[in-house]
């Protein structure tokens, strides 16, 4: 098992990575399990796959779980979503001490996030994510948030949670194409900010893929390293630190709504494409050099995500895609940094891209084969 630390404003919390934890939830978390009822908050796959180990584990500590069940998807992300969950909260009679336990990916470690940040001002939780995605970016951190008919993760707080266990057990029962869009986020990290780690990954990036365990738990463990640096400079995105981590995101966030932010294309994917076009903008700024944007669509391929903008089969137009972008969150009086590169491992923040220039870019990439 890897332990990594994450201390933003002064503030710690572990993160624990390894085979076998969510059967030893009882006793990893049993610091903050106050009550004999706990609450926990599943999607209902994770619950599916994995709640038998949970129960037992709750049970050999002298526990038992309430259960709150939500839907798979981004849609449950909604005002209805947060408000019918912390009226259930509510009626558990859940207090500012008490933890309550996120089973599942990214959306119901947001929903659960974003609830347990306002219940009472303020309660604590539990992350246990269950897929690759959210093992190594969205559990950790502290955003928690949920989307409204303006976009994505617009409303939100920021609330780290009190420990998280990432089992690389989990990832087996993921369907190979959600294991790809978590390893996009893998990737990440390599680019925005390792090029050793970059290195190592396409050295063994087909063994993490393929659920090697030694070289998956160095991978998740590696990527939650990063975050965790990170994090500690810039918790909540003021110094420019923590927004080198929304690599890929805003060219990502556009293809995400111009396809309604469904299965069409998974996050992961989006932000695949979306490190793909970053390099490419950046060569075409002459920041980058061609070759290592090349190597970067190379090691996007060679996943088995998306590296051609063309392949989506979009009907919309460069403009319309740049549209999307002015309703990102990180617009800033009127501007919108763009998160761009150096180098493989050498990601800045750019304030000085031209919107316009970006629809002509995105334009000859809708076009190109």
């Amino acid at each position: 098992m890897a332990v990594i630390p994450v201390a933003p404003g002064g503030r710690s919390y572990e993160v624990r990575v390894g085979p076998g934890l969510l059967a030893e939830t009882g006793s990893q978390a049993a610091p903050f399990l106050r009550k004999d009822t706990v609450p926990v908050v599943a999607d209902r796959n994770a619950w599916d796959a994995h709640g038998d180990s949970l129960s037992a584990s709750l049970a050999d500590a002298g526990k038992t779980a309430a259960l709150y069940l939500v839907t798979p998807g981004e849609g449950s992300k909604s005002w209805t979503g947060l408000e019918t969950l912390i009226d259930w909260l509510l009626e558990q009679g859940v207090e500012r001490g008490d933890h309550v336990l996120a089973l599942g990916g990214g959306v119901v470690g947001d929903l659960t996030g974003f609830a347990c940040a306002i219940l009472k001002r303020g309660c604590g939780f539990v992350q246990l994510p269950t897929t690759l995605l959210s093992q190594v970016d969205s559990s950790v951190g502290g955003k928690t948030a949920i989307n409204t008919a303006a976009g994505k993760n617009l409303v939100g707080a920021f609330h780290q949670p009190s420990l998280v266990l990432a089992d690389t057990d989990c990832l087996s029962t993921l369907p190979a194409r959600e294991m790809r869009a978590g390893y996009a986020e893998v990737l990440k990290y390599g680019v925005l900010g390792d090029a050793e780690f970059f290195d190592w990954l396409d050295r063994h990036g087909q063994a993490v893929l393929a659920h090697d365990g030694a070289q998956l738990e160095e991978a998740v463990a590696r990527s939650v390293a990063a975050k965790a640096r990170i994090v500690a400079q810039d918790e909540r995105e003021t110094s420019g630190a923590r927004a080198l981590l929304n690599l890929g995101h805003t060219f990502g966030h556009a293809l995400e709504a111009e396809t309604g932010f469904s299965d069409r294309l998974l996050h992961g994917e989006a932000v695949a494409l979306g490190m793909v076009l970053a390099a490419r903008y950046s060569a075409r700024r002459g920041e980058l050099a061609q070759d290592d944007a090349s190597r970067i669509a190379e090691a996007v391929s060679a996943a088995g995500l998306p590296s051609e903008i063309a392949a989506l089969g979009l009907s919309c137009s460069g403009e319309g895609l740049a549209g999307h972008m002015m309703h990102d969150k990180k617009m800033d009086a009127g501007t919108l940094p763009f998160i761009l590169l150096k180098g493989i491992g050498e990601a800045h923040l750019a304030h000085d891209v031209d919107i316009a220039d970006v629809a002509h870019f995105l334009s000859g990439q809708l076009q190109a084969h």
